[in-house]
C-alpha cells in the first residue's frame, strides 16, 4: 500500500498566509494600546478619574431618556420658584420652577461638548503651529514663536472674553473663543518635540530618499508628537470646561442652552447668594469641580505613562 504523495505549499499559498503590511500595522497598534492600558491601570488616581468621566459621560448621553428636553422649558415648569430639595425635586428648583437635577443632567451635555471641542480646536492649532515652526526653523520659526509668545503672555480668559463679546452669543462662539486663545502652550511643547525628532538619523535618510516637507511632517514627525498631543488634550479639556463656565457665569455664553456655568449665572441673577439658596449654587459648582478634577487626573496619568521619567500619579 503506497502512501499518498506529500504536497509542498506553493509560493502563492505561502503568500496568502504571510501577514500583510496593514495587518502588521494593526497588530503593532493593538500591542501599543494593550501596553498603554497595562501601564495606565497602575495609576490609581487615573483610574478613578476615568471611572468618574465614564459615569458622567453616560449620564450626559442618556439625558434625553432620563429627563427629556422639556426640562429646559420655562413655561411648562413642574414646580414653584426656588423650592428647597424634596422627594419630588432632590436638588430643588430654580427661579422658574424647573428641576435643578434635570437641568444639571442636561447641562452636562453642553459643558462636556464645549470642553471637548474647544480643547480639540486648541490642540489642533497648537500642533499645527508647533510642527510647522519646528520643521522649517530659521526666521519663519522666530516670527511664529514671537506671535506665540504674545498670545502666551496675554491672559487667555481676557482674550476669550473679548472674542465672546465681539462675536454673536452662541455655543460655537464660546468654543472658538476658547480654542483660539489657549493653543500657545501646546505650540511651544510640540515645537520642542519636533526639533528633537528631526535631529534623529532616520529623518535625514527620509529626506535623502526624496521625502518632501509634507511627507516628513505627516509621516515621521506627527506620529512621534502624538503622545504629547494626547496628554495635552486631556489636560486641556478641564481648562476649557472651567473657561466655558466662567464665560457663561459672566453672561457671555449661549442663553438658549443650559450649561453648568449658565446655571451659576442664573443663580446669581436670582439672588441665590444673598438669599441663602445653597441648592441652586452648590450642584453646578460641584459638578464643574468634579469634571475638571477627573480630566486632570486622567491627563496626569496619561502624561506619566507616555513620559515615565515624570513618575506622576502613582
Amino acid at each position: 500500500m503506497t502512501s499518498p504523495p506529500k504536497t509542498t505549499p506553493t509560493r502563492a499559498a505561502a503568500a496568502d498566509t504571510a501577514p500583510t503590511r496593514s495587518s502588521l500595522a494593526w497588530q503593532r497598534r493593538r500591542g501599543t494600546v494593550a501596553r498603554f492600558w497595562r501601564q495606565y491601570r497602575s495609576h490609581r488616581a487615573g483610574l478613578w478619574g476615568l471611572l468618574a468621566l465614564a459615569l458622567i459621560g453616560l449620564v450626559a448621553l442618556a439625558a434625553p431618556l432620563l429627563v427629556g428636553a422639556d426640562v429646559q422649558s420655562v413655561t411648562n415648569a413642574p414646580g414653584t420658584a426656588l423650592e428647597s430639595p424634596s422627594a419630588e425635586f432632590p436638588l430643588g428648583t430654580d427661579q422658574f420652577g424647573r428641576s435643578l437635577l434635570g437641568l444639571l443632567i442636561w447641562g452636562a451635555r453642553i459643558s462636556l461638548l464645549v470642553g471637548l471641542l474647544a480643547a480639540a480646536l486648541s490642540v489642533a492649532i497648537g500642533t499645527l503651529v508647533g510642527i510647522v515652526a519646528g520643521h522649517y526653523g530659521g526666521w519663519f520659526s522666530t516670527v511664529v514663536m514671537r506671535i506665540t509668545d504674545w498670545f502666551l503672555v496675554m491672559p487667555a480668559l481676557v482674550l476669550a472674553i473679548v472674542l465672546a463679546t465681539v462675536m454673536s452669543r452662541s455655543m460655537w462662539t464660546v468654543i472658538v473663543a476658547i480654542g483660539v486663545t489657549s493653543w500657545p502652550t501646546t505650540a511651544r511643547l510640540v515645537r520642542a518635540q519636533t526639533i528633537a525628532v528631526e535631529s534623529r538619523p532616520y529623518i535625514e535618510r527620509a529626506t535623502a530618499l526624496g521625502g518632501g516637507h509634507g511627507h516628513v511632517m505627516t509621516r515621521h514627525v506627527l506620529p512621534n508628537v502624538m503622545p504629547l498631543v494626547l496628554a495635552q488634550t486631556t489636560l486641556g479639556i478641564s481648562t476649557a470646561i472651567l473657561t466655558e463656565a466662567t464665560l457663561a457665569f459672566l453672561g457671555l455664553g449661549d442663553p438658549t442652552v443650559v450649561s453648568w456655568g449658565g446655571m451659576l449665572q442664573d443663580a446669581r441673577e436670582a439672588g441665590a447668594v444673598s438669599s441663602g439658596h445653597w441648592w441652586y449654587l452648590a450642584p453646578p459648582g460641584i459638578a464643574i469641580a468634579l469634571v475638571a478634577l477627573a480630566f486632570t487626573l486622567c491627563g496626569r496619568a496619561v502624561e506619566s505613562v507616555l513620559n515615565p521619567k515624570l513618575g506622576v500619579g502613582r
